[in-house]
């Protein structure tokens, strides 16, 4: 991995990671919601499942990221 590739690494873990807490955030808040108000449509439920199913795709973008982040920077301290 290049200089160049590592900041593009850097910067896209940094752009998931942000997203990451705008998603957990709004899954915070439907979870406050859905135990303030009960919710017979299940319109809650569903946005919570969508939610959550993003922040999971989230976490799983973000943990191979830094896997290939960590492998990258172990290969070039081996080529050093």
């Amino acid at each position: 991995m290049t200089g160049h590739e590592g900041e593009d690494l850097d910067a896209l873990l940094e752009r998931l990671e942000a997203e990451e807490r705008l998603v957990s955030a709004r899954r915070r808040k439907l979870h406050d919601r859905m135990a303030i108000f009960p919710d017979d449509t299940g319109e809650l439920e569903r946005q919570e499942r969508e939610v959550s199913t993003r922040r999971r795709e989230l976490h799983r973008q973000i943990d191979e990221l830094r896997e290939q982040r960590s492998a990258g920077r172990a290969s070039q301290g081996e080529d050093a």
